[in-house]
């Protein structure tokens, strides 16, 4: 399965993650770090890993700036859209 919703997605929170400040801009430098490793992996990840991901991208958007949080849902959209291709549940 391509892997290039994840990279984008990676792409976008790095971005956040330099415009947030504190523990937001830790949690998401901590996302963008773990979806670019999903995303240079042959196996990409399952439900599961990608739903604990969005659950953690939900909660810190609420707490940064909007343009942030803007830039925290398109992430997101990459990740959902990849997500619909993945087999299972």
């Amino acid at each position: 399965m391509p892997s290039d919703h994840l990279a984008t997605a990676a792409e976008l929170l790095d971005d956040a993650a330099e415009r947030a400040s504190g523990d937001a801009g830790d949690r998401l430098r901590e996302q963008s770090d773990a979806v670019a490793a999903l995303a240079a992996r042959d196996r990409g990840p399952d439900h599961g890993r990608l739903a604990r991901i969005e659950h953690v991208l939900t909660d810190v958007s609420e707490g940064v700036d909007d343009d942030t949080a803007d830039t925290v849902e398109h992430a997101l959209a990459e990740l959902r859209e990849y997500r619909s291709g993945v087999e299972g549940v």
